[in-house]
Order: structure tokens, then sequence, then C-alpha cells
């Protein structure tokens, strides 16, 4: 019997001793601001260049919480490319940023097909998210991707072991999600893909880090 209600308070135990871990993870952390503002990428990437500036709503604002953002359409020639990116100062070990994955379905949007795309940069490549929604009809690709300073990172779990990590390390936890969408049409993938290899070493300079190679840790 003694056995068997220890169990229960060794689990306990083990949960406050975690909460106490991510706790003190928490307290280290060290805001990191950006060198430049997202508004400084360039409104002309491979061919493509910006035509729309959007700003987030309020409640959209309240939920995201971003420390910096850029809402941006590209066009070239007839095809359009919508740009999102939100950057975070800082972050809580333990947790996330708003993956696009789990917002598509509350707006309507369905998800028909996940994937990864491979992403040529210099020294390498990177890992990148694809995924084909649809809605009313009309299908999109969305291509999707965590980056911070030092690193390009799909797995959103993944990101969360490495921003533990840097939390106990370093204290720095800044990091940004970059999101593209395209119609999904012939040629799509290849000019998300390419424009994506302009944008993240242009994301890094607003980092201020000269970070290119093709690991994703």
């Amino acid at each position: 019997m003694g056995i068997h209600l220890s169990m229960p308070y060794a689990a306990t135990a083990a949960l406050l001793a975690g909460t106490l871990y991510i706790s003190n993870l928490t307290a280290k952390r060290v805001p990191e601001p950006l060198v430049r503002p997202l508004q400084e990428i360039s409104r002309t990437i491979d061919g493509w260049s910006a035509v729309d500036e959007h700003k987030l709503d309020a409640r959209v604002l309240k939920s995201l919480t971003p420390t910096d953002y850029v809402s941006r359409t590209y066009r070239k020639e007839h095809a359009e490319l919508d740009l999102f990116i939100a950057f975070y100062a800082q972050q809580r070990a333990g947790e996330s940023m708003h993956s696009p994955k789990h917002c598509l379905p509350g707006s309507g949007w369905e998800i028909w097909m996940q994937d990864s795309s491979q992403v040529p940069i210099t020294g390498g490549r990177v890992e990148i998210n694809k995924y084909s929604i649809q809605n009313a009809g009309t299908r999109m690709l969305m291509f999707y991707w965590y980056q911070s300073k030092n690193r390009v990172v799909a797995n959103e779990y993944i990101g969360k072991v490495l921003l533990a990590r840097d939390t106990l390390l370093t204290g720095l936890t800044s990091g940004s999600i970059v999101r593209i969408i395209v119609l999904d049409r012939p040629g799509a993938d290849q000019d998300a893909v390419t424009f994506a290899s302009t944008l993240i070493p242009e994301l890094q300079r607003s980092f201020g880090s000269t970070w290119l190679m093709g690991q994703s840790q």
C-alpha cells in the first residue's frame, strides 16, 4: 500500500521540480533587440516587389504580442506572395510562438497536405515547413519556419528544446516566425523556395548576425 501511495506524491514532486526549473530558466531571459527594424527588410526580393503593407488589428496584436513585425504583399508579374514575420526579443522557455497550423482552421482554412522543403543558403540547406491549404475552393501553399540569430528550425518541438537550452546557457531567447503564402499554381513551390533563400540571410542581418550554414540547430 505504501508503494502505491508514494507514486502520486513522486509524480507531484517531479512536476513541481520541473515547474521550478522552468521558472528559473525564464528568470534568466535577456531581451535581445533587432539591430534594424523588420520594416527595413528589402522591398525587392528575387524579382518580387512589395506592393502593399498590412497592419494587424488590435485583437491580433494582443494575441501575438510581437516585439516587431512586418506583414507585406509582394508581386512578380501576375503572381502575388504574402510575407509575415513576427519577432520576439525574448521568449519563455517551454513555450513557442503561435504556429500557423493552429490558426488556420479557425480562419476557415483546411490543411490537406503537410510536407517540407529544402532551402539553399550559403554553406548548405535548411528545412522549412510546406503546407497545402484550401478554403472555399482556393488552394494556397504556405511555407513557414522559426528563425533566430543562430539557426533556422522547422520543427516547433525541437525549437522548444533549443529554446530551453539557450535560456539555460546564455539567457538569450530572441527569435522570429516567418510565413510565406502563395497561390498553388505551377512553379509556385520553386518561387517560394527561391524567395526564402534570399529572405533568410536578409533577416539574419536584422538580427545582427552573418550566420549562414545548413544545419537547423
